[in-house]
């Protein structure tokens, strides 16, 4: 059971079998969550480059590298270019560019899922 008191932002993809699997998680965990689809409703520009900005991960992380936005848009010749504020707007513009699922609170930022990773961050 976690001992957050906070709501989470999930923003996930319905039919992704890996945003399916967190969301598992977190219900099994008694997180609280507010999901969000990522396609309709992804982070605004100030949330990603928040969460960016917190992570501490390097850009290219929050790309969803095997998606066809990312593939279809030419971005692996783009995005080592992209400064913080570009690469935030790229992202809040299309959701199919995030890596997903994306998980947002105060005090964490997780992209991808990994049970591990989860585990440590939401205890």
């Amino acid at each position: 059971m976690s001992k957050r008191r906070d709501t989470l932002l999930f923003f996930h993809h319905p039919t992704c079998s890996t945003c399916k699997q967190a969301a598992r998680w977190l219900a099994e965990h008694d997180v609280a969550v507010a999901a969000h689809p990522i396609a309709t409703t992804p982070p605004t520009a100030s949330q990603i480059e928040d969460a960016i900005t917190r992570s501490g991960l390097p850009l290219k992380r929050f790309f969803n590298t095997s998606g066809q936005s990312y593939r279809g848009g030419g971005w692996a010749d783009k995005v080592d270019g992209l400064s913080l504020r570009e690469a935030s707007e790229a992202l809040a513009a299309d959701g199919m560019l995030i890596k997903r699922p994306l998980l947002i609170g105060h005090d964490v930022v997780l992209v991808g899922f990994k049970p591990d990773a989860y585990a440590a961050a939401l205890g």
